[in-house]
């Protein structure tokens, strides 16, 4: 979420809007607040790969919260703003966050769980606040420097699994000491192989606490584009935005395909799609003829892609490639895949068993050396769950 390179051409230009409320942040203004944030963390003594946290739903402040830590050298952990107050201490904890960024509509549970998190030095808290336990995100930062901070380094979310088998687990990359212009390689594969590029309209429907969402915002911003955020989808609403935004990229889940084709069919018909060039969707499995009318719909710019945030391994498809082999999720493009049965014996192309990945991509689990060791000598399973047959990649 680094945009210095574009600042000084598009100072006035709007780089993201907020679909409901009609927010507009302008490139100088973004540009401004990031610095802000970095010169923030600065004062609290936070300092290269020190950790901090955000938990609030979509609103005009997320991506600048995101985007402080990022020219700070900083790992920021995104917090799912459904969690409870328990759930969350632990998340703040085990991330050994130093500051939270809250919402006011979250600051109740925040404090909650703050209480059990002696480690973090202040909460900001965005919106108006009077609660003496937290400081007013915008009033607390408009005191500090517009200007880049001295040290500026990369920074990069620190995300968390979703603990279906067990506590969640923060999944850290490692950071080298890199300009905040530069970017991590898995991010760079990502940006080429979605077409990101300067110019370009983005629409996020989705929480973004979410990896996917985190990863796409972030890399239409690097790339010169703007974004379009959603504070909630509707399937309806996200249709109009493709229109009046003219959209040229998006990345959806398979329920919200579901619920645009439940449109009446003069709704679905009633806007101007053709500007969209790229539409991605992964997350979960999509129903054949759910992506067949997706596709009849909106033609073969649908993508798909198969993978988990540790990143440890990768497949994608395009619509032709689905078309020709339905029910794929693509060619493997990173990590080294493996399906195997109960007794961990490769099964045989068309028999069912379990994927597995060997990493593709170097992490950690922060703070669970157990586990690290696990993904570091033997091979990991992707995506958690449920069997699958050999066949069905590639």
């Amino acid at each position: 979420m680094y945009i210095q390179p574009f600042v000084e051409a598009r100072e006035h230009q709007t780089l993201i809007t907020m679909a409901n409320s009609g927010i507009e942040i302008t490139y100088g203004e973004f540009e401004a607040r990031t610095n802000q944030l970095a010169h923030f963390f600065r004062e609290c003594g936070l300092q290269t790969q020190d950790h901090y946290s955000i938990f609030m739903e979509n609103n005009e402040r997320y991506l600048e919260a995101c985007g402080g830590g990022e020219r700070a050298g900083l790992y920021y952990t995104c917090i799912n703003s459904y969690l409870k107050a328990d759930e969350l201490a632990f998340i703040i904890n085990n991330s050994e966050s130093k500051v939270l960024i809250t919402s006011q509509s979250r600051a109740e549970i925040a404090a909650e769980a703050l209480q059990q998190c002696p480690q973090v030095r202040v909460c900001l808290v965005v919106s108006e606040t009077d609660r003496s336990d937290m400081q007013d995100f915008v009033s607390t930062l408009a005191s500090f420097p517009t200007t880049p901070i001295s040290d500026q380094a990369l920074g990069t979310p620190m995300l968390y699994s979703s603990g279906t088998t067990g506590r969640p687990k923060g999944i850290l990359r490692p950071l080298p000491e890199l300009s905040p212009a530069e970017n991590l390689p898995i991010m760079n594969f990502l940006q080429q192989l979605w077409h990101y590029k300067d110019g370009m309209r983005y629409l996020s429907p989705a929480p973004l606490y979410h990896s996917a969402p985190q990863a796409a915002v972030g890399l239409t911003l690097r790339a010169g584009g703007t974004c379009v955020i959603m504070e909630k989808f509707d399937p309806e609403q996200y249709l109009s935005l493709i229109e009046s935004h003219q959209i040229t990229h998006s990345q959806l889940v398979p329920t919200m395909f579901s619920r645009m084709l439940k449109l009446p069919e003069d709704v679905r018909n009633r806007y101007d799609l053709s500007s969209l060039e790229i539409a991605v969707h992964a997350a979960a499995p999509c129903p054949a003829q759910v992506k067949r009318n997706m596709i009849d719909w909106w033609g073969p710019i649908i993508f798909e892609y198969y993978g988990a945030t540790e990143g440890l391994g990768f497949a994608a498809c395009t619509s032709e490639e689905w078309l020709a082999h339905q029910g794929s999720v693509g060619k493997i493009m990173l990590g080294e895949l493996h399906i195997m049965d109960d007794e961990m014996n490769e099964v045989a192309t068309g028999d069912t068993g379990t994927v597995w990945f060997k990493t593709a991509t170097p992490f950690e689990y922060f703070n669970d050396t157990e586990k690290s060791v696990l993904v570091d000598v033997t091979y990991i399973v992707n995506c958690g769950h449920g069997a699958v047959r050999g066949g069905r990649f590639g």
